[in-house]
C-alpha cells in the first residue's frame, strides 16, 4: 500500500519563465503609461500568488526576485518622497516573508491530509471488502463513492461472505450522513460478517443485523444521539448447479437482472419488509424471496445515491435510464458505466453516497 500521490508542483523553468514574463509586462506597462514607480507595488503580490501552488524554494526565489526588482525600480525611478520608496521596499519584503510562511503551511497541511487519506484508505480496506470479490458461487464487483471526498467511508454499506452454505451478499444504506451514519454502518457490517458465516437460514442472518442495529441505537440514545435505520438487501447464492437465489429485502431498492435475453429487467420481489432498526413495527417475520440467477447472468445492486441523483432541473435519475445505460455493457463494466452516466445526468453534483454492485454467476 502506498501513500496517495499528490499533485506535482511546477518545475523551476516554468516558474522562471512565468516570473520573467510578468516582470516584463509590468515594467513595460509602466514605461508606456509613464508611471513606472506606481506599478512597482504590484510585485509585492507576486510571491503570494506563487505560494498557492509552488514549492517553498520556488516561493523563496520569486519573493527574492520581487524584492530585487522592487528595490532596483525604486533606485532607478526615485519617488518624490524617500519614505514612499522605503515603504514600497518594506512592503515587498514583508509580503514575501508572509508568502513563504503561507506556502510552508499549505504544503504541511497537504501532507497531513495525504497521511489522513492514507490512513482512511487502510481503514476502508479493513471495513469494506475490496472489489472484486471471488467466491465459489459468484464474482462480486462494483464501485463505491462517498459523497464527501475527505471521507473514504460513508453511510452506504456492502459486504461479501463466502460461508459454508453459499455466498452471502449485503448492500445497504444507513439513514443520514456523517460520523453517526458511519457508526451504524460499522455495526451492520460487523454483524453481517459473523451471522452470514454462522447462520444457515438467510432470515436469521437478517435478524442478526436487526438486533445489531437495535443495540447500536440503544447506545446512541444513551449518549444523546439520534437513532438510525437502514435499508438493506441481503442475498444468498447457492452452488452453481442450484440456480435459485434467496433475497431478503428490508426496504431497499430491488435488484436488476442483467444478461438475460431482452435486456436488463428489475426483479419484482413479492415480500419487501421494513428497514433494519424498525423491526418492532413488523406484523410478521421477514420472508425470503426466491428467483433464478442462471450461469452467465448478473445481478445489479445499488443504493439511492444512484436513483436520487438530480439534474440541474431537480429531476431524479430515472430507472429507465439506468436500464438503458446498462444495456449491452459487459457485466464487469456496468457499475462504472452507471456511475459515469449518473455524473453526466447530475453534471457532477453528487448529493449522496453511491454504492453499485454487480453479482455475476460464472458459467463454470
Amino acid at each position: 500500500m502506498t501513500t496517495p500521490a499528490q499533485p506535482k508542483p511546477p518545475t523551476l523553468v516554468p516558474v522562471l519563465t512565468w516570473t520573467v514574463t510578468l516582470t516584463a509586462i509590468v515594467l513595460g506597462t509602466g514605461v508606456a503609461l509613464g508611471a513606472d514607480s506606481r506599478l512597482i507595488g504590484l510585485f509585492a503580490f507576486l510571491p503570494a500568488i506563487m505560494a498557492g501552488f509552488a514549492t517553498v524554494r520556488q516561493t523563496v526565489f520569486v519573493a527574492a526576485w520581487s524584492l530585487g526588482v522592487t528595490f532596483a525600480a525604486v533606485l532607478y525611478y526615485p519617488q518624490p518622497r524617500r519614505s514612499d520608496g522605503v515603504f514600497t521596499v518594506a512592503l515587498s519584503l514583508l509580503l514575501g516573508i508572509a508568502a513563504i510562511l503561507m506556502c510552508h503551511r499549505r504544503i504541511a497541511r497537504n501532507e497531513a491530509m495525504a497521511r489522513l487519506r492514507f490512513t482512511a484508505t487502510a481503514m476502508q480496506r479493513q471495513i469494506l471488502a475490496p472489489l472484486p470479490q471471488h467466491t465459489a458461487e459468484a464474482i462480486v464487483g462494483g464501485v463505491y463513492e462517498p459523497v464527501d471526498e475527505d471521507k473514504l467511508v460513508g453511510g452506504d454499506v456492502y459486504d461479501v461472505v463466502a460461508s459454508p452454505f453459499g455466498t452471502r451478499v449485503l448492500i445497504g444504506d444507513v439513514q443520514g450522513k456523517g460520523l453517526p451514519a458511519i457508526g451504524a454502518a460499522f455495526s451492520i457490517i460487523g454483524a453481517f460478517r459473523e451471522a452470514a458465516y454462522r447462520e444457515p437460514e438467510l432470515t436469521d442472518v437478517v435478524e442478526a443485523l436487526e438486533s445489531a442495529l437495535v443495540r447500536h441505537n440503544a447506545y446512541a440514545t444513551q449518549d444523546g444521539r439520534t437513532e438510525r435505520f437502514a435499508t438493506a438487501l441481503v442475498l444468498h447464492i447457492g452452488a452453481v448447479g442450484q440456480p435459485k437465489v434467496e433475497a431478503v429485502n428490508c426496504g431497499h431498492l430491488p435488484p436488476i437482472l442483467l444478461g438475460r435475453r431482452g435486456g436488463p429487467v428489475p426483479i419484482e420481489l413479492a415480500s419487501i419488509g421494513l428497514p433494519l432498526g424498525l423491526g418492532d413495527l413488523l406484523e410478521a417475520p421477514r420472508e425470503a424471496n426466491v428467483f433464478e440467477l442462471l450461469p452467465g447472468e448478473c445481478l445489479l445492486l445499488y443504493t439511492d445515491g444512484l436513483s436520487e441523483a438530480r439534474s440541474r432541473k431537480g429531476e431524479f435519475y430515472p430507472p429507465e435510464r439506468a436500464l438503458w445505460a446498462a444495456r449491452g455493457v459487459a457485466w464487469d463494466r456496468v457499475a462504472e458505466a452507471l456511475r459515469q452516466d449518473a455524473r453526466a445526468f447530475s453534471r457532477g453534483r453528487q448529493q449522496d453516497d453511491i454504492a453499485i454492485l454487480t453479482v455475476h454467476r460464472p458459467a463454470a
